[in-house]
């Protein structure tokens, strides 16, 4: 039996001292660096292992001599945007990356609406589908995954888009990328990380969750669902954290469906996991994000709630919303199919605000004040300085109460960029609501045909459940 035990060890031993380069998935042939950065190159090896990482746009090459804990990295500076380049990897075995191309990356995340693709149902992409290939866009997906410990890699595989790529793709995705590489004209990198019926808690560490009695009291209120994990950090640790080492442009996010439960603590909730990933890649993040669609939730306000949450997290530095009342659809549907427009708006954000691309109208008109003059309420908007329109003769979804909170049918004319609202029924105006109810759609636009968004002047309580 020792005989038996010493020649495996020394066959372990000898296989160790040829063990073979490993890198994550996300380290891989067709992949897109961030231009003009530091990137890192990473993976595993055997101790004391030397490693060579060449790189073809300069012809540098990086060595180090692999640590104890057999983990490697090396960081590389890319140029401009441009491509295909070679990344050789050498050490006890050889990996030539093929492909690679420099440019933009941003990572896509949420639950159904962002995981949502062209095989869930989506007729506006079957004129796209056919014309989709562009080896300046590339794809990749992470697989669904979850642990309660952080874990060092995860499934996927770089894919250059295309007629067939695009459609297990996250449509909302890739038109939001479609829009930045046609835009900017330069290679775009989208790593669609999603996950349908996940809360956002899921999506934030564990331990910044539970060290906050507010978060951690809401996250008990998840309710266990087949579909997916329900445990604060259980999806960050598994579809997130693997790509802390990759350097990204920023993040766009479809998500709040599955908190509609406990929109009181959204905004806070949000706004924490947004500064979470900001701390996790050392990097003041763009953060674009769409709101929710209206939808039939079974009570007046729990989807109106849950919007109101994501339009105070725009208090947020560096953040931005899009508002898609006007292309919904079906309010039983919870997944709307317009998710080239849900892209487009998007990528108006980033290119306004990333890229600093001029006359990009992207920004909703916003309640800003309420005044109370001649017996009308006269409401100001930010983002409303092309004056707002209305796409009927009647201004509906518009209500208005007094002291007594009896919120009553409301007029209302458009004073270019103000809104002039009045009852026969209220006499002294207190408050104003537009659109704010779980299936309300408003027919309110500001510049670019962009909807208003929804709001409230009061912050009365509202029973949602």
């Amino acid at each position: 039996m020792k005989k038996i035990i010493a020649l495996f060890l020394q066959c372990f031993v000898l296989y160790a001292a040829h063990a073979n380069i490993v890198l994550p998935s996300v380290i891989g042939s067709n992949m897109v660096l961030q231009q003009k950065s530091n990137n890192k190159i990473w993976g595993w090896g055997n101790p004391l292992e030397k490693v060579f990482v060449t790189t073809s746009w300069d012809n540098k090459t990086d060595s180090l001599v692999i640590p104890p804990e057999a983990g490697w990295a090396v960081t590389v500076h890319t140029p401009g945007a441009g491509g295909p380049y070679t990344i050789t990897i050498k050490g006890n075995n050889t990996i030539t990356l093929t492909n690679v191309l420099i440019g933009e990356v941003w990572v896509c995340s949420g639950q159904s609406n962002m995981e949502m693709s062209y095989g869930w149902g989506i007729p506006i992409m079957k004129e796209d589908v056919p014309k989709a290939f562009n080896n300046n866009i590339h794809f990749f997906t992470v697989a669904k995954a979850s642990s309660q410990y952080p874990q060092n890699d995860c499934k996927g595989e770089w894919s250059v888009c295309d007629s067939n790529t695009v459609k297990a793709f996250s449509a909302a995705a890739y038109y939001f990328g479609k829009r930045l590489n046609a835009e900017l004209n330069i290679p775009i990198g989208l790593i669609n990380t999603s996950w349908g019926a996940t809360a956002a808690e899921v999506w934030t560490p564990q331990d910044v969750v539970e060290s906050d009695a507010v978060l951690k009291e809401a996250a008990a209120k998840i309710q266990p669902n087949p579909y997916c994990a329900i445990k604060p950090g259980s999806v960050y640790n598994t579809m997130l954290f693997p790509l802390l080492n990759y350097n990204i442009a920023g993040a766009i996010w479809y998500q709040g469906e599955s908190n509609t439960g406990t929109a009181a603590t959204y905004k806070q909730l949000f706004t924490t996991m947004i500064s979470s990933w900001r701390t996790a890649w050392n990097k003041n993040l763009p953060f674009y994000y769409v709101q929710i669609a209206p939808f039939a939730y079974g009570n007046n306000y729990k989807g109106a709630l849950l919007r109101e949450a994501q339009t105070q997290s725009m208090s947020l530095a560096n953040t931005g919303m899009v508002v898609i009342t006007d292309i919904t659809g079906d309010t039983t549907d919870i997944h709307p199919k317009n998710k080239r427009d849900v892209g487009l708006r998007l990528a108006g954000w980033a290119l306004a605000e990333t890229y600093h691309l001029p006359n990009i109208i992207y920004k909703n008109a916003l309640y800003k004040s309420m005044a109370v003059k001649d017996g009308k309420a006269v409401i100001s908007f930010d983002n409303a300085g092309g004056g707002l329109t209305c796409a009927d003769k009647v201004i509906t979804q518009l209500y208005i109460a007094g002291d007594d909170k009896m919120f009553y049918p409301a007029q209302a004319t458009i004073d270019h960029d103000k809104l002039v609202v009045w009852s026969a029924q209220v006499t002294h105006p207190v408050a104003v609501r537009y659109a704010f109810g779980n299936t309300a759609i408003g027919n309110l636009f500001g510049p670019g045909s962009l909807p208003v968004n929804n709001f409230r002047t009061d912050d009365w309580p509202v029973v949602a459940n």
